[in-house]
C-alpha cells in the first residue's frame, strides 16, 4: 500500500489540508464552508478517484471481510459461552458486532473523504505521526498474535495436546509423522507460503470463500449435533448467566471480555478491501460491512450456543480439541474428523488474508516513501518468508490459543476494532462538523467500552498470571 499521503484539490466545497509547526506531525482539515461540508456527497468527492478501479465484486468483498474476522476466535467462543453464561454471552455477540459494524462504516466514511489508502493513514490525519505509528504496531501485534493462533490449533488439531489425541495420532499411531513442530513447519511450506506470496487481496476471494463454506460446514455439523442430543436428553442444564460464586469465576470473567472484544475486529483489511472494490464508494463498501457483520453475528451465535451445550462445564479454549471423543451419535468418528480436518483447512485459507494485511504494514512502516509492495516481488518474497518464520517461531513458544486471545484483546484488537475508530470520528467529525448526535454517542460508548475492556483485561491477566505462579 502507499504511505503517502495526497493533498486534496483546493476547492470551496472541498477540505484542505494544512500542515502545522514543524514540531507537530499531526493535521487538521479546515472548510472553507461548513454548510456545503455537511452536505458533501462522499460518492461524488471519490467519483474521479475511483472512476478507473477494477476489482473486485460486493460478494467477493464480503468473502474477504468475512474471512478477516471468522478465523481462530470463533474456536473460543464456546469457552467464553461457559463462562458468561448463554444470555449474556449471547447478547454481547450481537452488540459486539453492531458496535464493529458502525465503527467500520466510520472508518471508511473518513477514509474516503481523506483518500486514505491504508488505516494508518487516516489515523495520522485525525491524531499525528505518533498514533499512526501506534496503530501499525497494533496490527503487527494483533496480526501476528492470531497467526500464530491459528498455528497452534493446527497443531493441536493434527498432533494432539496435553488432554487430546491427534487426528494422526488417531489414524497412523504415535510416530514422527506427528512431531507437532515438523507438521507445522510442513503445513506453512507447502500450503501456506504459496497463498501468502500473492500480492493482491482480490487474488485470495476464492479461496476466502471457500474458508467461508467450511466455516459454515462446521457450524452446521455443530448445531445438528447439539440439537439431536438435545432431544435425546443428553445435554447437561447449561449456565444462563455468569458465575460470580468464586475468585476464579471472577477471575475468568475479567479475562473472558476481551476475547469477546476480539471477536469481530477487522478493520487492518477494511482499506485493502476497499482499495479494490470495483466502482467502489462509501455506500457499497457500507453494505459489504453490514452483509458480513449480520453472516458472522449468526455463524457466532450458532457455533458458541452449540459448541457450549454440546461439551458444557468440559468446553476447552480451543472447542476443536473436544472434538477428539464419542460424541454420543451415530457416526461419530466421522463427524470428528470431518469437523477438525475441515476447520484446518479453513485456517489455511484465512491465514494469508491476515498475513497480507500484516505484510503491508509492516512494508509501510519499515519501509515508508518506498513503492508499493507490488512494484517489488524481491521485498514482498523477502517480507513474506520473514514474517512466517517468525510467526513459525512464536507458534512453538506460546502454550495454548487462549494465552495469545486474553493479550491481544485486551491490547491491540480493543484499540484497532474501537479505540482508534473513535477517536478518528470524534476528532475529524468535530473539525468538519460532520457527526450526528447519535454518532457522537456511539463513538463515545465505543471509546468507553474500549478503556473498560483494557483495564479489565489487564487487570484478569495480571491475577491470572499471579494465580498460575502461586
Amino acid at each position: 500500500m502507499d504511505s503517502s499521503y495526497s493533498a486534496i484539490s483546493k476547492k470551496p466545497s472541498y477540505v484542505e489540508l494544512q500542515k502545522q509547526t514543524k514540531d507537530e506531525e499531526s493535521f487538521n482539515v479546515v472548510a472553507d464552508d461548513d454548510e456545503e461540508l455537511d452536505d458533501l456527497d462522499f460518492d461524488v468527492v471519490v467519483a474521479d478517484y475511483t472512476k478507473s478501479n477494477q476489482g473486485s465484486g460486493i460478494y467477493g468483498a464480503v468473502f474477504n471481510l468475512t474471512t478477516s474476522i471468522i478465523g481462530a476466535g470463533i474456536m473460543a467462543l464456546p469457552a467464553t459461552m461457559k463462562v458468561l453464561g448463554l444470555i449474556l454471552g449471547f447478547v454481547l455477540i450481537i452488540i459486539m458486532g453492531i458496535l464493529s459494524e458502525i465503527s467500520v462504516e466510520l472508518l471508511i466514511r473518513f477514509s474516503v473523504l481523506y483518500k486514505s489508502k491504508s488505516y494508518g493513514e487516516v489515523v495520522q490525519f485525525a491524531l499525528g505521526k505518533t498514533a499512526r505509528v501506534l496503530s501499525e504496531i497494533c496490527i503487527i501485534v494483533n496480526n501476528g498474535g492470531v497467526l500464530v493462533v491459528y498455528l497452534i490449533i493446527m497443531g493441536d488439531v493434527m498432533s494432539g495436546s496435553l488432554h487430546h489425541i491427534g487426528v494422526l495420532d488417531q489414524w497412523l499411531g504415535n510416530g514422527f509423522w506427528d512431531h507437532r513442530k515438523v507438521l507445522i513447519l510442513i503445513v506453512m511450506v507447502i500450503f501456506l507460503a504459496p497463498l501468502c506470496a500473492l500480492n493482491k487481496i482480490d487474488s485470495l476471494s476464492l479461496t476466502s470463500a471457500a474458508s467461508v463454506g467450511l466455516a459454515v460446514v462446521f457450524v452446521v455439523v455443530c448445531f445438528v449435533v447439539a440439537t439431536i442430543k438435545l432431544i435425546q436428553g443428553t445435554i447437561d442444564t447449561p449456565r444462563m448467566t455468569p458465575d460470580f460464586g468464586s475468585k476464579k469465576a471472577i477471575l475468568d470473567l475479567l479475562v473472558v471480555i476481551p476475547i469477546m472484544s476480539n471477536a469481530y475486529v477487522c478493520h487492518f483489511n477494511v482499506q485493502p478491501i476497499y482499495n479494490e472494490l470495483e466502482g467502489r464508494s462509501p455506500h457499497k463498501m457500507n453494505r459489504v460491512g453490514r452483509i458480513t457483520t449480520a453472516i458472522c453475528v449468526v455463524v457466532y451465535a450458532s457455533t458458541a450456543v452449540s459448541g457450549y451445550l454440546l461439551f458444557g462445564k468440559d468446553t476447552e479454549a480451543d472447542i476443536l480439541t473436544n472434538f477428539d471423543q464419542d460424541l454420543g451419535i451415530r457416526f461419530s468418528s466421522a463427524v470428528n474428523y470431518i469437523v477438525r480436518i475441515g476447520y484446518i483447512l479453513h485456517l489455511v485459507l484465512v491465514f494469508p488474508v491476515i498475513h497480507f494485511s500484516l505484510r503491508e504494514t509492516v512494508n509501510t512502516l519499515l519501509f515508508e516513501g518506498s513503492p508499493p509492495l507490488t512494484e517489488s516481488k524481491k521485498r514482498s518474497l523477502g517480507l513474506t518468508v520473514i514474517l512466517l518464520a517468525l510467526i513459525y517461531i512464536g507458534s512453538t513458544m506460546i502454550p495454548n490459543i487462549w494465552t495469545a486471545f486474553k493479550f491481544t484483546g485486551a491490547t491491540s484488537a480493543v484499540s484497532l476494532g474501537f479505540t482508534f475508530p473513535a477517536l478518528i470520528a470524534l476528532r475529524l467529525g468535530k473539525q468538519t462538523n460532520s457527526l450526528s448526535l447519535a454518532e457522537k454517542s456511539v463513538s463515545w460508548l465505543m471509546l468507553i467500552l474500549a478503556v473498560v475492556v483494557s483495564v479489565v483485561g489487564t487487570i484478569g491477566n495480571i491475577y491470572s498470571l499471579e494465580s498460575k505462579s502461586d
